[in-house]
């Protein structure tokens, strides 16, 4: 894909999502920044907020299948990655696929099922794959899981495991529209719009171009210094006081892959300390577990997170162009 029809592709990108999310242009981006990069988001916010409606219309605007789950206690793995089921006229097993067979899946209310069930995602995450009964089956390209879960205040929510949390690049939350975009959506609601309807003209691009722009991004230039940067800050997480658990390795690899994505939503080749620092918080809150004696005096995983960007220093040295 050329430079010009790149930057035409990600503005109309910008421009289809800006209709669904109303004033929430820094969402939109982090939304853009992990399909680009090839990674897995987890949307943790309260219901109500528009969070399946989302990746449907993100979907839709990438030309991509797109399954729902919804999580529930008594879902069990095979509802997720599929089953083998006896065929009686062929005297064989067939597989029978589950909702993961798709390009972009909607993991509704993640953590409303038990951890067993969360677990099944963890290799389709990874490995882009699934194990049923000792057969492994491919999952589509580009495939990208968005993860929807309450609070973990609210009843009848489970913790994620750590190394479920992990397999996500970034966590994001909507939030509250203004008080201008609210009255707009209820106003459309009123008038029987559904907020998809907004969509100007459906599909944007096609998968094939998503995987293109895909490429494009494992091409954005990472000096030895923004890589000495990005290592800095998360050893710092391992290292800091009030932090028990920090970023791995993978919150590393992450922390670079979603830098050159930010990169080249903002007309870049190459990563500056500014794309690092603005992904930051988004890729290792959810990494990181604060110890208790802090939690209760209330601290918070953003605020520990500001605290270390705040004390390392940033490199600036000659970039790379």
């Amino acid at each position: 894909m050329k430079n010009e029809e790149q930057k035409e592709a990600i503005k109309n990108l910008k421009n289809q999502l800006s209709t669904i999310l109303i004033d929430k242009e820094d969402v939109i981006e982090d939304i853009l920044v992990a399909t680009l990069a090839r990674g897995h988001v987890l949307l943790e916010d309260i219901p109500g907020i528009g969070k399946t409606v989302l990746v449907k219309g993100l979907s839709r605007i990438l030309g991509c299948s797109n399954r729902r789950i919804q999580f529930t206690p008594d879902l069990l793995p095979s509802d997720v990655t599929g089953v083998s089921i006896f065929n009686q006229k062929t005297s064989e097993f067939e597989f029978r696929p589950g909702p993961i067979m798709a390009n972009i899946v909607l993991a509704d209310e993640i953590n409303r099922t038990s951890p067993k069930t969360q677990s099944s995602l963890l290799e389709a995450m990874e490995e882009r794959q699934v194990t049923v009964d000792g057969s492994t089956y491919k999952l589509p390209e580009p495939f990208m899981v968005f993860a929807t879960q309450n609070p973990i205040e609210h009843e009848g929510t489970y913790n994620l495991p750590e190394a479920q949390l992990d397999r996500f690049m970034i966590r994001c939350s909507i939030g509250y529209p203004s008080s201008e975009g609210e009255k707009q959506i209820i106003n459309s609601q009123l008038n029987g719009e559904h907020p998809l309807d907004k969509l100007d003209s459906g599909q944007v691009i096609s998968a094939d171009q998503l995987m293109m722009l895909q490429n494009q991004v494992d091409s954005i230039k990472v000096n030895d210094e923004i890589i000495d940067y990005i290592v800095t800050l998360v050893r710092k997480t391992r290292e800091y006081p009030s932090i028990y658990l920090g970023g791995s390795p993978r919150a590393a690899l992450a922390l670079i892959k979603a830098s050159k994505a930010k990169a080249m939503l903002l007309d870049r080749t190459y990563v500056i300390p500014d794309d690092v620092k603005g992904m930051f918080k988004q890729v290792l809150c959810h990494r990181i577990i604060l110890h208790t004696d802090e939690v209760i005096q209330g601290e918070k995983a953003d605020a520990v997170l500001e605290k270390i960007l705040n004390d390392t220093s940033v490199p600036i040295g000659k970039q790379v162009g």
